[in-house]
């Protein structure tokens, strides 16, 4: 079910991209007294199948409970992606409840740990990271292609910390602000899972201040979920390459995620 944590931030989402939907997107004439960008919530409400009152009232994060189907009649409206659909699922209905570890007599950042090791002579980078960002492993690779992060002081060995903030991210990631700006959005996908986490809200408030780029794309509310991508990172001897990053979850581990790069091409 949902929290009041996840009810403000399901009514900011909503907001934001309600305000992103031209009229004539939906077949409704542009008008001359719009005194705001996008669509009217009488006019999502209708499109949708429900009462503007309603409407009104999930916007304004109010104790109102919208059912599985009212969801995606508003993502149909809102014209979300996937991604974005899922995630409106899960601030309203309740994050995915994950099973336990199977094994207690091991920890799952022990787990990791192994699991990372066994790529000690791979050449491409594996990383293993938690729900916060911050960095649990990684092998000697992962130090070639992105930082020796086992340099940097503890509190700093966040994965989107690092891409924010490190001007060596910059020079590694030749698609610096498209690599980070995909990062943000799966963080705050991430998030709505633990909603009230008074960590997470503490990194939001960290990030914002050490990086305007955050500031700015974290009002944007864009959200997508860790499906593989092609990330090109540049190697100081090697030169430029690119590579699929794949994220591997099992429930042992959870909430940690493991990080392949599988190679796309031999440049």
């Amino acid at each position: 079910m949902s929290t009041d944590a996840s009810r403000r931030e399901l009514a900011r989402f909503l907001r934001s991209r309600r305000e992103r939907i031209a009229p004539s997107e939906v077949g409704l004439p542009p008008g001359t007294r719009r005194r705001i960008p996008g669509l009217r919530r009488e006019e999502v409400a209708v499109l949708a199948g429900v009462s503007p009152t309603w409407y009104t009232y999930l916007e304004q994060g109010r104790g109102i409970q919208p059912s599985r189907e009212v969801l995606d009649s508003l993502a149909r409206v809102l014209r979300l992606s996937e991604d974005e659909r899922r995630y409106i699922h899960r601030l309203s209905l309740g994050a995915v409840v994950h099973a336990a570890a199977l094994d207690a007599e091991v920890p799952a950042e022990v787990l990791v740990g192994q699991i990372v090791a066994m790529f000690e002579e791979s050449p491409y980078p594996v990383y293993a990271g938690d729900n916060y960002g911050d960095l649990l492993a990684w092998n000697p690779a992962a130090c070639e292609w992105y930082e020796d992060w086992g340099a940097l002081p503890k509190e700093e060995r966040n994965i989107l910390r690092w891409m924010l903030v490190s001007p060596v991210a910059r020079t590694r990631l030749t698609n610096w602000e498209e690599d980070t700006r995909d990062a943000v959005a799966r963080w705050r996908g991430e998030m709505s899972q633990h909603p009230n986490d008074p960590r997470q809200q503490e990194q939001v408030s960290e990030f914002a201040r050490l990086s305007p780029e955050f500031r700015a794309w974290w009002g944007q509310h864009r959200v997508v979920e860790h499906r593989s991508r092609i990330r090109r990172l540049r190697h100081d001897r090697m030169g430029a390459r690119s590579m699929r990053i794949t994220v591997v979850h099992t429930p042992e581990i959870v909430p940690v995620g493991v990080v392949l790069h599988l190679p796309v091409d031999s440049r």
